[in-house]
């Protein structure tokens, strides 16, 4: 790879995160959730439901490729799966990034 072909690429990968963190607070708050876990992801509607503002990345993506999936059918999932069936997997990415770069 030449070295113009490699900072094409590069900067493509710069402007696509920048894309997708803009795109996770835009999810946030059309796929519903700022309604139960508050505007920043840090105060929740009930005591119950997490924090999720500062969560890891890959672990915010694979609980809620969990709670879409049927594999995590536990605690308060049920207010969940009701919404990520509406959800892609490319959205549920952006708004794992969204929520890592939150304040908890």
């Amino acid at each position: 790879m030449t070295t113009k072909k490699f900072l094409a690429a590069a900067l493509a990968a710069l402007a696509c995160t920048a894309a997708q963190a803009q795109d996770g607070a835009k999810l946030y708050a059309e796929k519903t959730c700022v309604a139960c876990h508050g505007k920043e992801g840090n105060k929740p509607l009930m005591a119950e439901y997490p924090k999720i503002a500062g969560q890891n990345a890959k672990y915010a993506e694979r609980q809620m490729l969990d709670i879409k999936s049927g594999a995590r059918a536990n605690g308060n999932t049920a207010a969940m799966k009701g919404v990520m069936h509406l959800v892609s997997d490319a959205e549920i990415k952006a708004l794992s990034e969204y929520l890592s770069k939150l304040k908890p």
